[in-house]
């Protein structure tokens, strides 16, 4: 898929993200589950899906015709970045067909040792063509990301990193200061809970908005209706 068809395909949408990790209760040993929430999500009307791991990938696209925003979630003793962290993921994400690769572009320490910037760099000269996705979590970020040429930058990790701003809910403040300073397609990541929030995103002028928590995982789910309930 080129990327302005895909552009075209995700704007404005809502990008549903289907993950479940080892420690959670929807992950399963041999998968079959992830699929089925992607297939909900479709017929939902989603535009888009975002997953973890080649396994999940490859099962997801057998069931739907969606785009999807791949990532593997690896941790590297030592080092904080764990979304897509080195090229060992990339080259596995490439090799499922997934439209575009999500990867750390912060601060975080990597394994590599290169800077944000520079893996960037070093992903682009070994595939030119694929389509990256930068998950960020502050403004500047969000700025060298761009720079260095990502197809589209994320708010994924807002809140996430060492230094950042901690919010309840989305970060919109960093949202408009991104799309103030960055020309590269937004895509807004990273506590929206709720389907107001993810229109707000749409009004402020992202391109799309990745929801996950608030669809897919349902033990999060119930427990901010404990918190609520108690509170």
């Amino acid at each position: 898929m080129k990327k302005q068809e895909l552009l075209e395909r995700i704007k404005h949408g809502l990008i549903v993200s289907c993950q479940a990790l080892p420690h959670e209760p929807l992950y399963t040993k041999d998968g079959g589950v992830m699929p089925l929430m992607a297939k909900a999500a479709q017929l939902a009307g989603a535009c888009g899906i975002r997953a973890n791991s080649v396994r999940d990938i490859l099962q997801i696209k057998e069931v739907v015709d969606l785009p999807v925003i791949g990532i593997i979630k690896q941790d590297y003793e030592g080092f904080e970045s764990y979304i897509t962290p080195t090229m060992k993921e990339v080259d596995a994400l490439v090799a499922t067909g997934c439209e575009i690769i999500a990867v750390d572009c912060t601060k975080n320490s990597r394994p590599s040792g290169q800077t944000a910037v520079e893996y960037i760099q070093s992903i682009k000269e070994k595939y030119p063509s694929i389509l990256l996705m930068a998950d960020i979590s502050d403004l500047q970020e969000a700025i060298d990301a761009s720079k260095a040429g990502v197809d589209f930058v994320g708010t994924t990790l807002a809140g996430y990193v060492k230094g950042n701003e901690k919010t309840e809910g989305p970060n919109f403040h960093l949202v408009e200061q991104i799309l103030k300073h960055c020309d590269t397609p937004v895509i807004a990541e990273g506590k929206i809970h709720y389907p107001d929030q993810a229109k707000k995103m749409l009004d402020l002028g992202v391109h799309s908005v990745v929801v996950g928590g608030a669809i897919t995982r349902p033990m999060e789910i119930t427990e901010r209706f404990m918190k609520a309930m108690k509170g």
